[in-house]
C-alpha cells in the first residue's frame, strides 16, 4: 500500500457521498485553505483542473498564523514565505464550502495529481512524530476506531508513506528540509 497509488481509497469515496469531511470547510473559513505550490498547480492542471479550480487569496494574518501552528518553532520561514500583502494559490471553493473538484465519487483528479496537503490529510507530522488530525465526520476515522495503525489501512497509507508525503510538502512549499 503506498500513498503514492492512483487507487483511490473507497471509504474516501463514501465519505465524498455522505459527508466530504476533509474536502468541505464551513463557508467564510476559505482563507485558511492550505497553500498551493507551483508544482502542485501544474500537476493539477495537467491531470485536468482548470482556472475555475484555483484562487488567488491574499497571505492573512491568521492564515499565517495557522500556518505557524502547523509548523511550531518555524515562524520566521512561515512569515518570510507567506509575507503580509502577498498572495497564494489555493484550491476554488463553492459557497456552500465545498471543494470544487469534489464529485460523487470523491476527487476528481486522479491522486498523484492532487495537492501533497489532500494526498497527507488526515496526517500530520510535528515535533518528529507522527499525528492525525481527529474530525467526528470522517468515514476512515470511525471505520478504523480512531485513529493509528487501522487508519493507515483505511487509507491505504503506511507511516513510511506519511513521512515521505509531509517531506514532499515542506519541499513543495518553500520550507527547509528536516532531519
Amino acid at each position: 500500500m503506498d500513498n503514492d497509488a492512483d487507487a483511490e481509497s473507497d471509504v474516501c469515496a463514501r465519505c465524498a457521498k455522505t459527508s466530504g469531511t476533509c474536502c468541505t470547510l464551513t463557508p467564510g473559513q476559505e482563507e485558511y485553505c492550505f497553500p498551493l505550490s507551483a508544482s502542485e498547480r501544474a500537476g493539477m492542471e495537467s491531470a485536468g483542473a482548470n482556472a475555475a479550480h484555483f484562487f488567488l487569496q491574499p497571505n492573512t494574518d491568521p492564515f499565517v498564523d495557522n500556518l505557524c501552528r502547523l509548523f511550531p518553532g518555524e515562524t520566521g520561514t512561515i512569515r518570510e514565505l507567506f509575507p503580509s500583502g502577498g498572495a497564494h494559490d489555493r484550491l476554488a471553493i463553492s459557497p456552500e464550502g465545498v471543494c470544487m473538484l469534489l464529485g460523487q465519487q470523491g476527487c476528481f483528479l486522479p491522486r498523484a495529481a492532487r495537492p501533497l496537503y489532500c494526498r497527507l490529510f488526515p496526517f500530520w507530522i510535528r515535533t518528529g512524530r507522527e499525528l492525525y488530525f481527529e474530525m467526528d465526520r470522517c468515514q476512515a476515522q470511525k471505520e478504523s476506531g480512531g485513529g493509528g495503525a487501522g487508519l493507515l489501512l483505511r487509507m491505504r497509507m503506511t507511516s513510511a508513506g506519511v513521512r515521505t508525503m509531509y517531506h514532499e510538502l515542506r519541499k513543495a512549499w518553500g520550507l527547509p528540509e528536516q532531519a
